[in-house]
């Protein structure tokens, strides 16, 4: 899949941070999570597969998913809802997750070059170590994992990826993110930072209306960046 406007080469490209959303990018979660959580809304009486919950959901916080899910059934969720689907969902990942392919020896080749790394996902810190640890790709990061929970606005708004280039001490100018969803795109764009969008499972077409330069090879990263 090409990019969306033709790239200059060298390292006119190369920013000083490169920060990773965490599901679809990382950890090729999309799959089972949407599976469960699409189970889950069903349960409830509104019937949804995997891809209706990929449509509704994906790249949100979960309190903007749960937010949702009660506007679209007209009642509050159950007492119980969200721990139940935590648990059923961690059980998929503990069966069946995997890195997306190529994304350890891009993680590798840019911090080889010196440039800075960080992770900034709409899901919690819990989630965050599950995924990125049955996948191995936890010690890449060290302490640089940056939740929506410590924002008060999540994707689309830009607070999560403007607090993660804060505290890395890194302008937003000299920042891109690598992103699977539109509501990630919007605020990587919001937050002036370039935004790249992984498009494998996702329309390339959706991100790039959204202000994206799409990909959809995780091996082409370094080379998208100027290395």
């Amino acid at each position: 899949m090409p990019l969306q406007r033709e790239l200059p080469g060298g390292n006119a490209l190369r920013p000083s941070l490169v920060i990773f959303d965490c599901d679809g990018v990382l950890v090729d979660s999309e799959g089972p999570a949407n599976r469960c959580l699409g189970e889950a809304v069903t349960a409830l009486g509104l019937p949804m597969d995997e891809a209706g919950s990929r449509a509704q959901f994906v790249g949100l916080s979960m309190t903007s998913v749960m937010a949702r899910i009660e506007a679209m059934t007209g009642r509050p969720l159950p007492a119980g809802w969200l721990a139940a689907l935590q648990a059923k969902t961690y059980a998929c990942f503990r069966a069946e997750l995997q890195a997306i392919p190529g994304v350890r020896a891009a993680i590798e080749r840019i911090l080889a070059a010196g440039i800075a790394t960080c992770v900034a996902s709409s899901g919690s810190p819990d989630k965050m170590e599950l995924t990125l640890g049955l996948t191995g790709l936890r010690p890449l990061f060290g302490d640089r994992l940056f939740s929506a929970v410590q924002v008060a606005r999540g994707k689309p708004a830009p607070d999560l990826f403007l607090l993660a280039a804060r505290r890395m001490g890194l302008a937003p100018e000299a920042t891109v993110v690598v992103e699977d969803s539109v509501p990630g795109v919007t605020g990587a764009v919001a937050a002036g930072m370039r935004a790249l969008g992984f498009a494998r499972d996702t329309d390339a077409a959706l991100l790039a209306a959204a202000g994206a330069e799409t990909f959809d090879d995780m091996g082409a990263l370094p080379r998208l960046i100027g290395l």
